[in-house]
């Protein structure tokens, strides 16, 4: 009846069908209707907190102007930020879709023809606001990777699956929602703010309703992990599948989590770090299932400044860093490894760009041809991520460019320079940030600026407030520098590894 509705409204075969709302069965259903009616599903992300009214709207009208939507759904919740203007598509409420409003039936409901090769959906990244990439996925591709992932996680009838991840990223929509949905499994779906607001909630899903598998991102299994050392009468023992992805996975958050989860009935081979992409639908490497967490333990110093990943001893005489291994590729994917210079492919346990190729790399970024261009050589995607080989089976050591990655977030240094460069105080175009490593293989986001101003303090805190309520993620330090002293190249470029290292190394010229 929700698919007749759309239809109704103009929506047919290659329709762009923005969907906005937290989650709920309207948004469930209405997802599923759009693919019904034969439309492209375009998700908008929600705020991470309501802070910045005005950047939420511009943002999500960026969106909708890049992705081309024709239609519009919202949560009536939602719809009064996004007053109607006079070059907006066709604005639809879920309540404009049931059928008691409509009067409209299943019967009612026309057959798309099928394309498989038609899109299915475009997935944006978290990118700058001004300039967002729709990551293209057909339905052939996503259908060809939904197939491997279930192939290799062996999913059966019998499994239960609980999610609280949010639709709009692709974790959630394809991995925990779409997956479940087309092979008939039994699916929970819970709301990400339900999780955050009392991690427990997640724990007390699992054993209400026996789940089987589940997925969470590193921080949200920290979080579970302290959670659980309060919790009383769970039944984890059934839980066979517990995907890590989307962030950096850290061993040692991951065995605590397992840990407190042991006196439930957990077991600890049902971990299962892998590695995804939006660019490849979502799932690129799965380990075998039942072999839980495994890690690659190698020198720190052979890694990080000769690129060569040399086993070593957790405890010994030298510094070690210890990854997860993320498993081999899914059935009709492949991977290399190429150094980043040459291009040249590299043998086990050297570092470089992953590659990936296959049936679910997306053909690229929508009306994007420079970008799309930058991403592929040849056949082979570009993930920008740094990694090396163990045996045929991948292991991330980080990301090629400066992307920061706080709380399974991709925060991008561009987003939080302009916001904190609006300002006063502040040098517009005059400031940088960048990600530093804790020691949870997660990162904090320092902004350096350049600024003339009689309360350091005070401006710190303003900006500290402003990127919080703007970005969500609040920086860690906040750093003045005197004016013309920030990096830069000769035609203007901020030079953010250079800010780094100059912040690293206290050579920042800081006011007085």
């Amino acid at each position: 009846a929700f698919a007749a509705a759309l239809q109704a409204n103009g929506v047919g075969e290659g329709t762009h069908v923005a969907i906005m709302g937290p989650t709920t069965r309207d948004l469930i259903v209405t997802i599923q209707a759009v693919w019904l009616a034969g439309g492209v599903l375009v998700m908008l992300p929600l705020p991470m907190r309501m802070g910045s009214v005005d950047g939420f709207i511009a943002q999500t009208r960026d969106r909708m102007r890049f992705a081309k939507a024709e239609v519009v759904v919202l949560d009536p919740q939602l719809a009064a930020f996004l007053e109607p203007q006079a070059d907006d598509p066709t604005f639809v409420r879920f309540d404009d879709l049931r059928p008691e409003t409509t009067g409209l039936s299943a019967a009612d409901w026309k057959r798309p023809t099928p394309d498989p090769d038609g899109l299915a959906v475009l997935q944006f990244t978290s990118g700058s606001t001004s300039e967002p990439k729709g990551v293209m996925l057909t339905h052939r591709q996503i259908c060809a990777n939904m197939d491997a992932c279930a192939e290799r996680a062996r999913f059966s009838l019998d499994d239960v699956v609980v999610s609280w991840l949010p639709l709009y990223h692709d974790m959630g929509l394809i991995g925990l929602f779409t997956i479940p949905m087309t092979v008939g499994v039994e699916l929970v779906q819970a709301a990400p703010q339900d999780f955050l607001a009392k991690p427990t909630r997640w724990m007390q899903w699992l054993h209400d309703y026996r789940a089987t598998i589940t997925a969470g991102p590193n921080f949200a299994y920290a979080l579970a992990a302290r959670a659980l050392k309060r919790a009383e009468g769970l039944d984890l023992s059934c839980v066979r599948f517990l995907l890590s992805g989307a962030e950096p996975i850290d061993g040692p958050t991951y065995r605590q989590f397992l840990d407190a989860g042991a006196p439930f009935g957990l077991n600890p081979n049902a971990a299962f770090p892998a590695f995804g992409m939006a660019e490849v639908c979502i799932g690129g490497t799965f380990p075998e299932p039942f072999t839980g967490l495994r890690t690659d333990v190698v020198e720190a110093e052979a890694l990080e400044s000769e690129g060569r990943a040399v086993p070593a001893t957790l405890g010994g005489e030298v510094a070690t860093r210890e990854l997860a291994l993320l498993g081999k590729p899914l059935r009709d994917m492949k991977m290399r490894i190429v150094d980043v210079e040459t291009g040249e492919l590299l043998g086990d346990r050297r570092v470089g760009e992953l590659h990936l190729a296959g049936t679910s790399v997306t053909s690229g970024y929508y009306e994007r041809p420079d970008a799309t261009a930058e991403l592929f050589d040849g056949e082979w995607l570009r993930t920008g991520d740094l990694a090396y080989s163990v045996d045929g089976e991948l292991v991330i050591c980080g990301r090629i460019k400066d992307v920061m990655i706080v709380g399974g977030r991709n925060i991008y240094p561009q987003d939080v320079e302009v916001v904190a460069g609006n300002v006063e105080g502040v040098r517009t175009g005059n400031v940088i940030a960048f990600g530093i490593d804790d020691s949870r293989s997660s990162q904090h986001i320092v902004v350096v600026a350049e600024a003339r101003t009689d309360d350091a303090n005070g401006l710190a805190k303003a900006v500290t407030r402003a990127v919080s309520n703007e970005i969500g993620i609040p920086p860690r330090e906040v750093v003045f520098v005197k004016p013309g002293t920030i990096a830069k190249t000769s035609s203007g470029k901020l030079q953010r590894a250079l800010c780094k290292a100059e912040y690293g190394n206290g050579e920042l010229q800081l006011i007085d």
